[in-house]
């Protein structure tokens, strides 16, 4: 196993344009200033859209799809039976990875991006014009699973594009910083659709039942709307404007290339998301359930404390963002994985306490802290293990191949441990646990990608140089 070329300046200072200065010898691009802010905005922006359409049904089968859809079914099997269609939506996600990251390394990162928010935008308000059980009876069950598919496809293709496009924008020097703007997403995201379900809570539960849920799901349109007009006007990266007229992108399917050169890099992110995306899911969507049923919790009340989570969160991001420039991102990671497996049985002792002011401390640790520090550091770290040619492919399928195992399933898998442990969270704890060992596995067997070119190819295996790039400029192995 051969060690990585040593550049002239691994950490250049960045310039106030996101670019490195001169003197340091980097083979990326430096874009207008004006270009890197379209794009950031525009991946922050898209994603915050694409994460409240998918987040939207997260809150709703917490609080009203069991009895909308699943009215047959005892309340503890009706909430079982609504998480399972929620997890349905992650199981395809590795799909829409696939399909849109082909797209994306084939065609380019900005039209795949384009398709996958208005594949979420149709979904999600067609969710909201569905009949429920009452009016529509097995058919209504069925053409929602059908509908959370399709958003699953949508934000399986939009994650890797947004975080590639980017980090493809920003410097060596500050990529984590830039890069975890775009994650911003999933906390506004997080935050706009619990608020949008506090929002209509404030009506009666006639009015909930009746129609008000549906317009959380409506209102995606106009969120839309916004995204498209801003993403339609950003220009293609830099780097992968760069590698095409160099002709770097091979004309192989990007899938096989991820799987012939960087299995080991895959299976790095998929395993270092185990425990940040199920401690997520934990605080964001199965506790919201679990402390209005089983605590008795007021739902506004532990809306409320989602939401400020969330809003902190927004600040934290970018701040573990720009730590990882500086000391680098396993370091930070590894603070994130260690904190959320360390507070697996707090946080249920916290919400267990019957104090609303305990169980939001858990919460907004949970989130603004444990996911924050590893959920910042994403957008950069997936960017940097793979190359260009198909870095979009292999970045969205490592996040969203860990989420069929590990978010999208925690609340269903939790919501089983608390019925098998009579009524407990400590089998939900032991679940947390270990997930977080796996982690930890995973993320010290990664390389530091903090400083790296996104130019070069940290590949396992060295490919075969494609038409017009020489052996000289590829990169070393791992």
């Amino acid at each position: 196993m051969t060690t990585d070329p040593t550049p002239a300046d691994p950490t250049p200072t960045p310039t106030p344009t996101g670019s490195t200065p001169t003197g340091s010898t980097p083979t990326e691009t430096s874009p207008d200033p004006k270009d890197v802010r379209t794009a950031v905005s525009s991946g922050v922006i898209g994603t915050a859209v694409e994460y409240y359409d998918f987040f939207v049904y997260g809150t709703a089968a917490a609080l009203v799809l069991n009895e909308l859809f699943f009215p047959t079914f005892s309340p503890a099997l009706g909430t079982l039976a609504a998480f399972a269609t929620f997890a349905v939506g992650f199981v395809v996600r590795p799909i829409g990875a696939i399909v849109l990251g082909h797209i994306g390394d084939r065609v380019g990162r900005k039209k795949a991006l384009v398709f996958s928010l208005v594949l979420m935008g149709v979904a999600t308000f067609a969710i909201g014009l569905l009949p429920t059980y009452s009016s529509a009876g097995v058919l209504a069950p069925i053409l929602l699973v059908t509908l959370r598919l399709v958003q699953g496809l949508a934000l399986g293709g939009e994650w890797g594009g947004a975080t590639v496009l980017a980090s493809e924008y920003a410097g060596r020097g500050n990529r984590g910083f830039l890069a975890s703007f775009v994650q911003l997403g999933s906390p506004l995201g997080l935050l706009m659709s619990s608020g949008a379900f506090a929002l209509v809570g404030l009506g009666s539960d006639e009015f909930v039942q009746s129609w008000g849920w549906r317009i959380p799901f409506l209102a995606s349109a106009i969120l839309v709307a916004i995204g498209l007009y801003i993403r339609v006007r950003i220009m293609e990266s830099p780097e992968f404007r760069r590698a095409t007229a160099a002709g770097e992108m091979s004309t192989r399917t990007p899938l096989v290339e991820v799987f012939t050169y960087s299995w080991r890099q895959v299976l790095i992110a998929i395993g270092i998301r185990f425990v940040p995306d199920i401690g997520f899911y934990m605080a964001a969507t199965f506790l919201v359930s679990y402390a209005t049923t089983t605590m008795g919790y007021p739902r506004g009340a532990i809306l409320s404390c989602v939401m400020i989570a969330a809003a902190i969160e927004l600040i934290t991001i970018p701040l573990f963002g720009r730590l990882s420039d500086r000391i680098g991102r396993k370091k930070v990671y590894l603070f994130g994985v260690v904190f959320l497996t360390l507070l697996a049985f707090p946080l249920f002792a916290l919400v267990s306490s019957g104090s609303i002011l305990l169980t939001g401390i858990g919460v907004v640790l949970a989130l603004a802290v444990g996911h924050a520090a590893t959920w910042g550091l994403s957008a950069a770290i997936n960017s940097e293990l793979f190359p260009t040619r198909y870095r979009t492919t292999g970045a969205g399928l490592g996040l969203n191949v860990s989420n069929i195992v590990g978010g999208g399933p925690a609340p269903l898998i939790a919501s089983s441990l608390v019925i098998a442990a009579g009524g407990g969270s400590w089998l939900v704890s032991l679940y947390i646990v270990a997930a977080g060992v796996l982690s930890l596995i995973a993320i010290v067997s990664m390389a530091e990608t903090s400083g790296r070119d996104l130019s070069e190819d940290y590949s396992s295996r060295t490919a075969p140089a494609p038409t017009g790039i020489t052996p000289e400029v590829r990169g070393q192995t791992l």
